[in-house]
C-alpha cells in the first residue's frame, strides 16, 4: 500500500493514489472464494471494492488475472490493486469554480491551477480540488460512498499547474487505477529549470525517496538500491534561453516531486522551486540589471516552473486511446515570454 506522509501531503503529491497488496496463502489453506478470503484478510475493504478490482482483472494469483468466484488454493500467491486508501476524514464538499475541460459519464478532466491543493490533509482540510469535486459530483454514488478520495487515481503538486483525470464511477476509477499502476498512462510536463541542459534529449535514472537531511524533501538514490522506489524521467529540450531551459518530461513512473528531484538531481532545479534551490540565481551574470531581470520573472511566476501538459489513456469504457492537451497558464507563459525577450535582447548587444 503507498504510504502517505502528513506534512508532503499537505502540497499534493504526484503518486498515484491506489493501493497494492500482496497475500500468500498458508500451505493448509481451504478452499474459499477469492474475495472473501481477501474481505478477511484486508482491513477497512468491503467485498464490493474486491469484486470490483477481479471485475477489471486487477487481482491476479501466481501472475494470473481471475474473477471473484476463484477458489483460493494453498500457496497461492494473490496481488490486487485497488484504486485508493481507505478514508481518514471527513470531505466537505464546497462550491468552489473548477475548470472541466471534458467530461463524460465516466471520466472528467480537469485543468488545475497552481496553488491549487488536490486533497485534504494536515494545514488543508477546506478549499481543496477534492472539496470542490464533492460539491460538483454530490449526486454520484462514487461521490457518496464514504471514500476520503472519491475518483482520484493521481496528483500533482499544489504549485504544479496543469492536467489530471478524475473518475466519475467505480468502475472507471478501477480502470484508471490499474493503468497508473502498469506506467500505461502518457503524462508529459513542460518544466523550465535552470541552466543550459547539454544534451538534446536524454533519461533521469533514479530512486527517489524520503530525504534523511530533509523530511520536506524528496532525494534520488542509487537505481537499483534498497533506498526509495524505482523512477525514470524521460525528457527534451524544447527552447533555451542561455541561462535556463525549457524541456519536455515524460513520466515512465509517477513518484512524489519525480521531476522536481530528478532536475535537482542532475544540476538544473526547477526555475523558481523554494523547495528544491531553484528560487534564487543558479545561472547568468552579476549585473544589477540581470539580478532584476530575475526577481521579475520569480515575480510573474510566482511557483516552481511545472505544468502538466498532456495526458494520453484508455478510456474505462470503450478502450479506445484518449488524449488531452492544456495550454500553459497565464503565469507560466508570461515567465517565458521574458525570458524569450532577454534572450532576443542579449543576442542584439
Amino acid at each position: 500500500m503507498i504510504e502517505l506522509d502528513d506534512e508532503l501531503e499537505q502540497e499534493g503529491q504526484s503518486e498515484e493514489l491506489y493501493e497494492h497488496y500482496t497475500v500468500t496463502a498458508d500451505r493448509g489453506q481451504g478452499l474459499m472464494r477469492i474475495d472473501k478470503f481477501l474481505t478477511a484478510r484486508l482491513e477497512h475493504t468491503s467485498r464490493n471494492r474486491i469484486q470490483a478490482a477481479a471485475d477489471n482483472d486487477c487481482i491476479l494469483v501466481n501472475g494470473k488475472a481471475v474473477k471473484s468466484s476463484y477458489k483460493i488454493k494453498p500457496s497461492d500467491v494473490v496481488s490486487i490493486v485497488m484504486p485508493y486508501p481507505k478514508r481518514e476524514i471527513e470531505l466537505i464538499a464546497q462550491d468552489i469554480p473548477i475548470n472541466i475541460v471534458y467530461e463524460d459519464d465516466d471520466l472528467v478532466i480537469i485543468n488545475k491551477e497552481a496553488g491549487l491543493v488536490v486533497h485534504p490533509g494536515h494545514g488543508n482540510y477546506q478549499g481543496t480540488l477534492m472539496n470542490a469535486l464533492m460539491y460538483h459530483f454530490r449526486d454520484l454514488p462514487l461521490f457518496k460512498s464514504g471514500e476520503q478520495r472519491p475518483g482520484l487515481v493521481h496528483r500533482i503538486d499544489k504549485d504544479t499547474s496543469g492536467l489530471l483525470v478524475i473518475a466519475k464511477t467505480e468502475r472507471a476509477h478501477t480502470k484508471l487505477a490499474k493503468q497508473f499502476f502498469d506506467h500505461t498512462i502518457e503524462r508529459r510536463y513542460h518544466a523550465l529549470v535552470w541552466g543550459n541542459v547539454v544534451e538534446q534529449e536524454g533519461t533521469i535514472r533514479g530512486n527517489i525517496g524520503r530525504s534523511v537531511r530533509d523530511r520536506l524533501q524528496m532525494a534520488v538514490y542509487a537505481e537499483g538500491s534498497e533506498e526509495g522506489k524505482h523512477a525514470v524521467t524521460h525528457y527534451k529540450v524544447i527552447e533555451r534561453f542561455a541561462y535556463t531551459t525549457l524541456v519536455e518530461c515524460r513520466l515512465e513512473t509517477g513518484r512524489t516531486h519525480q521531476i522536481r528531484a530528478h532536475f535537482r538531481h542532475i544540476g538544473h532545479p526547477l526555475f523558481n522551486d523554494e523547495r528544491y534551490g531553484g528560487d534564487r540565481i543558479l545561472k547568468g551574470t552579476t549585473f544589477t540589471k540581470y539580478k532584476q531581470f530575475v526577481e521579475n520573472c520569480f515575480a510573474a511566476m510566482p511557483r516552481q516552473g511545472l505544468h502538466a501538459l498532456s495526458l494520453g489513456f484508455a478510456h474505462p469504457s470503450t478502450g479506445e486511446r484518449v488524449f488531452f492537451e492544456s495550454e500553459y497558464p497565464a503565469d507560466f507563459a508570461a515567465c517565458l515570454t521574458k525570458w524569450r525577450n532577454y534572450l532576443d535582447n542579449r543576442n542584439q548587444e
